[in-house]
């Protein structure tokens, strides 16, 4: 957080409204830009004196634009400092949040001139801020900013903080909503960001319910963008979207219900079924900037992940090659695949022209993995108790025989 160190008798403000002043009326001659100078120079303290705070930054930013063009970074740094300083004169929370939107506002403006140091400048606002909600107003802007004016990359160190902003933040559902999808937008503008943008756009949509059939509506493109992003993904093999109100919507949606299909697809069913999809849909995929090819590699190995879910723990090569429409010479290969992705941890059997599965990734994992979890684990509990069970009896027996061979030696 930047501090201010006065190092002149005027005060810093009345300093800064004199310097953009005079920048402001430098071309119109002395004659006209002295009274004008000094006019905003006895509003300005007028304001002091009065603790009108928001008029006070109100007047400061009227030439924020100028200066912006015509002020050196140095400078610039320094006139918004002071500025943004002015947050810790009032004592209402709402008149400060009024100076933080203000301020922040007119920093966003024009976002792709000199957007680092704008970024730079709401980082120092919202330093000054107490209020978190406040903060959280502030963080927001910031995240538009970024994208707008192309410096994502400046904001990602924040991103990986987020856990502990939302619990200082404490944020209603609305809130989350505008906050997940930003922060997925400034991912989406990063490379190697996919999974986290992907996450993030998940979280937004986990906050529609179907009882806000009607907020719903507003998630449909996100919605759709989910499940491309998912399909287009080289290494993401599981989700939960179908689950997803926003997404099960799209379903019987005019526009978007190929698009719901294809993720059923992809999540639930193999290879012959998308093929079978995208001869009637080739367009549609081209439209979304789907690679045929790519869709067709990783349906083979979700269609592989199927076989080990739904199948015995024994496949025969056979049954892999016409479920993947490969050659014999290719099952081998397509398993290493899987088993690198971790999709699959599983030996493969030459001699017997077999693959012995021991586990598979679960491609979904909604309410019927869960209660699948759950009698795998009562199962499990009970093994255990049976174990204990049965060595508790053996030392009841073998403590009982000692007892009876120490009275037998008397």
């Amino acid at each position: 957080m930047t501090t201010v160190v006065p190092t002149s008798e005027e005060d810093p403000v009345l300093s800064v409204v004199r310097f953009t002043a005079e920048m402001s009326w430098s071309d119109a001659g002395a004659d006209i830009a002295e009274p004008q100078v000094n006019r905003l120079c006895v509003e300005a303290q007028e304001c002091i004196i009065e603790g009108r705070w928001l008029d006070l930054a109100s007047l400061m930013l009227t030439s924020a634009d100028l200066i912006f063009s015509k002020a050196s970074e140095k400078d610039l740094e320094c006139i918004f400092t002071i500025i943004c300083n002015l947050v810790k004169k009032p004592e209402s929370l709402d008149q400060v949040h009024e100076m933080a939107d203000l301020i922040s506002t007119k920093i966003i403006q024009q976002p792709n001139d000199k957007p680092a140091l704008r970024l730079k400048i709401l980082f120092n606002l919202y330093n000054l801020l107490e209020n978190p909600y406040s903060r959280f107003f502030v963080y927001l802007k910031s995240l538009n900013l970024a994208i707008h004016g192309k410096v994502t990359e400046h904001i990602l160190p924040s991103v990986k903080k987020m856990d502990n902003f939302l619990k200082e933040w404490n944020l209603g559902v609305k809130d989350q909503r505008e906050l997940f999808l930003a922060i997925s937008n400034v991912l989406k503008e990063n490379k190697g960001s996919t999974k986290d943008s992907f996450m993030f756009l998940t979280k937004y949509l986990e906050t529609f319910s179907a009882e806000d059939a009607y907020t719903m509506n507003e998630a449909k493109e996100e919605a759709a963008r989910a499940i491309i992003d998912f399909v287009r993904s080289p290494d993401m093999f599981k989700c939960d979207l179908l689950d997803m109100p926003a997404i099960s919507q799209l379903e019987k949606d005019a526009r978007y219900a190929p698009v719901y299909q294809l993720l059923k697809i992809f999540l639930t069913q193999r290879l012959d079924a998308y093929l079978d999809f995208e001869a009637a849909n080739s367009a549609l995929l081209k439209s979304y900037g789907l690679v045929h090819e790519d869709c067709i590699s990783k349906m083979r190995l979700m269609s592989l992940v199927d076989l080990g879910l739904n199948g015995s723990s024994q496949i025969p090569y056979s049954i892999i090659k016409d479920a993947l429409r490969i050659d014999d010479t290719e099952v081998e290969s397509w398993v290493v695949k899987a088993i690198t992705a971790k999709l699959l941890d599983c030996k493969i059997d030459q001699m017997n022209q077999v693959v012995i599965v021991s586990r598979c990734t679960e491609r979904v994992f909604g309410l019927y993995q869960w209660q699948e979890l759950r009698t795998k684990l009562t199962t499990w509990r009970g093994n255990i108790a049976g174990v204990i069970s049965t060595i508790q009896t053996n030392k009841i027996t073998e403590d009982s025989a000692q007892q009876m061979q120490g009275l037998a030696i008397r």
